[in-house]
This record gives C-alpha cells, sequence and structure tokens, in this order.
C-alpha cells in the first residue's frame, strides 16, 4: 500500500438502485482500492452498502472510512425501526447492520461514529455528508433521480475544491 493514501468520497442514492449502478459503484470502487487508494462513505443503503461490500471483497479494510451520522447503535435501532414502518426491508436493515459490524471488528478505525447526534434526520445526514467530504480528495457520485442527498454532497465537494465524478441515472 502507498505511504499516503488518495481519499475517494463516494455517495449515492439509498432509495433507488440498480444492476447498471451497482456495477458502476463496484468497478470504480475495486479500480481506487486496488491502485491503492482508500474509500471513504456514509454507511447508508445501496451505494454505500456496495462500495463498502466492495473493499471488503478485496480485503482492504484499512482503504475504508465509513462516517455514521450517529452512534452505531442508535442507527442500527433507526434502520430496524425503518424496517418496521416498511420503508425498507428487514433484510436490507440486517444486512446493513452486519456490514458494519464487519467493518468494526475487521479495523474499528475505519467506522467513525458521530457522538453527539442523538437522532437521524436530514440535518444529521447532511451533516454526515460534510464529514465525508471533509475526509475526501475526490468525490465519485452515483446520483438516481436528482437524489438532493447525493446533490447536497456534489455542492460540499464543489465549494470544497475538490474534483468529482458524476454518475447520472433515472430509475422509474
Amino acid at each position: 500500500m502507498k505511504e499516503s493514501l488518495k481519499w475517494f468520497g463516494i455517495s449515492g442514492s439509498w432509495r433507488a438502485t440498480n444492476a447498471l449502478v451497482e456495477k458502476d459503484v463496484r468497478d470504480s470502487v475495486r479500480k481506487i482500492v486496488l491502485d491503492g487508494n482508500g474509500i471513504v462513505t456514509g454507511g447508508a443503503l445501496n451505494v454505500d452498502y456496495q462500495a463498502t461490500d466492495e473493499v471488503l471483497r478485496q480485503n482492504l479494510p484499512v482503504q475504508l472510512k465509513i462516517f455514521l451520522p450517529t452512534t452505531l447503535p442508535i442507527f442500527s435501532e433507526h434502520y430496524r425501526r425503518r424496517a418496521k414502518e416498511g420503508l425498507i426491508t428487514e433484510k436490507q436493515a440486517e444486512d446493513l447492520i452486519s456490514q458494519l459490524l464487519t467493518v468494526k471488528r475487521l479495523n474499528p478505525e475505519s467506522l467513525i461514529e458521530n457522538q453527539s447526534n442523538k437522532v437521524l434526520n436530514q440535518e444529521t445526514y447532511y451533516e454526515r455528508n460534510s464529514e465525508v467530504v471533509n475526509a475526501s480528495d475526490e468525490l465519485v457520485a452515483f446520483q438516481v433521480n436528482d437524489s438532493q442527498g447525493v446533490q447536497d454532497t456534489i455542492d460540499k465537494a464543489r465549494v470544497k475544491g475538490i474534483p468529482v465524478k458524476l454518475f447520472s441515472y433515472q430509475i422509474k
């Protein structure tokens, strides 16, 4: 591994995805980590999950930073509640929680928990987006259906002056 990693923020839609989005995420992340660089995500479903999974498939957890908007226990409780509400599936919630626990076990420094936020809402998620951008040298964004959260991250990266590579998709 190189002395100093170049960190690539990954931002993407959590609500909608398809095989093309997943292929683009996995191909991009694989190239980044095999080139000796690191990935920064926000620990959410779909794009963040796929990016993290690809880093783990390459057995490179030291090349991963995940910024959570809360602590892992609060985050886990939130996702389980969202599954009970029917917004996501129970399998999605449990797979995500399991993945984050695996990351924490393999490389505890990879999982950065926000100790001060006690709730999850748009404000704390957007705050998390800022953390992802602040830890990144470049941003790779996978924006589905003009996602506002992804746009927030893109805007913050542009203000910071870091390069942004944008993949745009429309999914019905």
